[in-house]
């Protein structure tokens, strides 16, 4: 059963939480769990629909506005609802809140890709009847979301009637009292067509300030005999009613269309035609059977097994499920912090693309890594005129929090001064390089964003006394803002400099031409190519004699520490409790910072350095953010706390699944989704990707028998199966290899299984 998630909660708390967990997404389109006949009056609903990018902006209020500061900040929209199936049986209305619910359960089918509700219901005068909804978001057609209805009558019914709906009257979710979710500006869309062409249902809308148009195009097939058909047309919806003889089992299928101005250019209305007359006579078996073509493909590849715990087991395939379906695969879209199941964080794309989920496709699916690469590169322009904005002559600084390319963070300690982020951007391109060797991607957009992104180190820091300095910044601890010389700012910014050094030599090696136009587009020196050398053979990095640990910043350690230890449960996370000063002037930790740099960059520093770091600083770190638990995982494994690692592991695994931080309802935690493949292949199989080669340290939870997963590498597919006693290491396609294995040299040839006994540490 670890393939299905199945729920039958129909309390208002868990109906929440169940909208986002059974979300449905391409990637493109997203659709919450709601039921399509809605729920009673008093029960709350995040009833949303979104398109992946497709947002509006609204002016960001200040009480007090300085120079740079953000003027707009963008929003993810909730748009037109095509859920809506009402069910009457004679005159009365199915729902769930009235009469008996002899039977009901929901299920999402992660290895199918559709979500199913079964009910058995008996209306409040007696009349029973069995309902099986059916609906997916399709992964051939990405604009398509369609339902099917199975009405089968048990007893006393005499007539059905079905109303379908499409609503254009839409608003955003908000919650004043939770910064993390929109506090305003629920409603953000004009409707501009509300008709009926040809068999169709159209309703068009427009975003206030962005000019973005949507439409929904719907049809609808009744899969009966001598029905009667009638529809209602009002300025903001249609209703489309089926009446028919309770004789049988009936079939009512429903196809939504979804187009966007940015993907489908101004004529969306007719982009939805064209797209439905195409589905013409596409039964929703044939989109069942192309779903299930499309995941065999994908779980192929990425499927993750756990022999030992089933919970477990179901918590990774979940999380690798809710990545595709929310993951950008077209050159306007990106992943957002939640996806496409939730409006939390208001479906900005932030570092954690790149740092937490960016890997998981790099080393299953690198065309989708690819997409993601190439995304960022098309805000390079944006983020060059941010640099500007903040002062600096040249160098490309990315957004904290952003859809299109402008910042979208209005608290500048917290977000515009996560300067890192140019830094983690320049990370993923070195690692897709290293991954996939593909010399075209660093001539067309390599080379110019590592290149843009070290400009920006070499403007921001300083020489003092022979280091390389850089102040006034905050690191991933969003508890420590505007400081000195963070550890994990300056050796990522010390690895983004080096790599544009390397790649200047590479080209002007191999591509002296290539390399000619971009210096001219650039303005780009030989000097300053030295600088940035310079700059990176003498980086400061902190670090504290007495401890033996790398110092997070100039002036943490001076700090008082936080009790954590008698800081009552209710006031986490501290930042929903404290005045972000307060914070500051401890040292407290919200999340994997130095720890987290000692994972990416591990070379840096030795090993009793690492280790007395991650001792220090676990205690002083409470996991307010759901991206710290898998860092600290795979760093436990890599010292070998064993124990430490698994609990960990346990934290992230199910995180959304058992709503461990209490706000899934919001959306999903893609981030830790993505932590929690970390943990697994770059934790327990202790996997690095190195300039040399591929390095492998497993360990293996004492809980499991084995672990078994495949990667892509350098053209190869590599299948890595740990067990008690030994680890299997097989090239699935592609050529021979040689890879480390706990520093010993292995040398792989295709098919031909290594096995190699290891023994782990308890």
């Amino acid at each position: 059963m670890t393939w299905k998630i199945t729920k039958s909660e129909l309390d208002n708390e868990n109906l929440l939480l169940n909208e986002s967990l059974l979300s449905l997404g391409n990637g493109y389109l997203g659709v919450r769990g709601n039921f399509e006949e809605g729920y009673q009056d008093e029960f709350n609903s995040i009833r949303g629909t979104y398109i992946n990018a497709y947002h509006d902006e609204i002016e960001i209020k200040y009480g007090e506005k300085l120079h740079a500061f953000p003027d707009i900040q963008q929003k993810l929209l909730n748009v037109i609802d095509s859920q809506g199936i009402q069910i009457y049986l004679d005159d009365e209305r199915f729902s769930l809140f009235e009469g008996e619910v002899i039977h009901f359960e929901r299920t999402l089918h992660m290895d199918s890709g559709f979500a199913e509700r079964i009910v058995h219901w008996k209306s409040p005068t007696g009349k029973e009847v069995k309902l099986t909804f059916k609906r997916l978001v399709s992964f051939k057609t990405k604009e398509l979301f369609a339902i099917d209805v199975e009405v089968e009558p048990i007893s006393g019914v005499q007539q059905v009637k079905i109303i379908s709906t499409v609503n254009g009257d839409v608003t955003n979710f908000v919650d004043p009292s939770d910064p993390r979710v929109a506090a305003g500006n629920a409603k953000r869309l004009h409707i501009l067509n509300v008709s009926q062409n040809e068999k169709y249902s159209v309703i068009k809308n427009r975003t206030y300030e962005t000019k973005l148009d949507v439409a929904c195009v719907t049809s609808s097939t009744m899969h009966a005999e001598n029905y009667g058909y009638d529809s209602q047309v009002t300025e903001s919806h249609i209703e489309e009613i089926y009446e028919f003889e309770a004789t049988g089992p009936v079939h009512f299928t429903k196809y939504n269309v979804y187009t966007d101005t940015l993907r489908h250019g101004e004529n969306v209305i007719e982009k939805g035609l064209e797209i439905q007359r195409k589905l013409n006579e596409t039964s929703f078996s044939t989109l069942l059977q192309e779903q299930q073509e499309y995941l065999d493909n994908y779980w192929r590849q990425s499927d993750v097994k756990i022999d030992g715990d089933e919970q477990l087991q179901e918590g990774i395939r979940f999380n690798l499920y809710q990545l595709l379906q929310s993951v950008g695969k077209d050159p306007v879209s990106n992943i957002a912090a939640k996806g496409l199941s939730g409006e939390g964080y208001e479906g900005h794309y932030f570092w954690d693309t790149e740092i937490y989920m960016f890997p998981v496709f790099l080393m299953t699916h690198p065309e989708i890594a690819k997409n993601l690469l190439v995304h960022r590169y098309s805000l390079l322009d944006s983020a060059r005129k941010r640099a500007k904005e903040m002062g600096h002559k040249k160098g490309a600084l990315f957004p904290w929090r952003t859809i299109t390319g402008q910042e979208s963070s209005a608290f500048f300690p917290a977000g515009t001064a996560q300067y890192h982020i140019s830094a983690d951007i320049a990370y993923s391109y070195i690692q897709y390089y290293l991954v996939t060797q593909d010399e075209d991607f660093l001539k067309e957009y390599m080379a110019e964003m590592l290149f843009e992104t070290a400009r920006l180190w070499n403007d921001t820091g300083h020489m003092q006394n022979g280091e390389f300095r850089i102040d006034s910044v905050t690191g991933p601890d969003e508890y420590t803002c505007v400081v000195n010389n963070n550890y994990y700012t300056n050796v990522m910014a010390k690895h983004n400099l080096s790599w544009a050094v390397k790649v200047f030599h590479l080209l002007k090696e191999k591509e002296q031409n290539k390399l000619n136009d971009l210096m001219a587009r650039l303005s780009l020196s030989e000097g300053e190519v030295s600088e940035w050398l310079t700059a990176a053979e003498n980086m400061y990095l902190p670090y504290d004699e007495e401890l033996k640990i790398n110092a997070q910043d100039d002036s943490f350690l001076q700090k008082d520490r936080w009790d954590l230890e008698n800081t009552p449960e209710d006031k986490f996370p501290l930042l929903l409790n404290y005045h972000p000063l307060t914070l500051y002037r401890y040292q407290v930790i919200k999340q994997a910072d130095t720890v987290l740099a000692h994972f990416l960059l591990e070379d840096e520093q030795d090993l009793e350095t690492i280790k007395n770091s991650y001792d220090y600083y676990e205690e002083l770190t409470t996991h307010d953010s759901s991206l710290s638990c898998s860092i600290y995982g795979i760093m436990a494994s890599k010292l070998g706390y064993d124990e430490k690692a698994y609990n960990y592991f346990i934290e992230t695994a199910r995180l959304d699944l058992d709503n461990t931080q209490g706000n899934t309802k919001d959306g999903l935690h893609m981030a830790n989704m993505g932590g929690t493949w970390l943990a697994l292949v770059y934790g327990f199989a202790g996997l690095r990707v190195k300039e040399t080669g591929l390095y492998f340290a497993p360990t293996l939870p004492e809980a499991w028998n084995s672990l078994s997963f495949n990667i892509r590498y350098q053209g190869r597919i590599l299948n890595v199966h740990l067990e008690r006693d030994a680890v299997t290491y097989t090239i699935v396609e592609g050529e021979e290899l040689t890879i480390s294995h706990h520093g010993q040299s292995i040398h792989l040839e295709n098919g031909v299984e290594a096995k190699v006994e290891t023994e782990y540490s308890s």
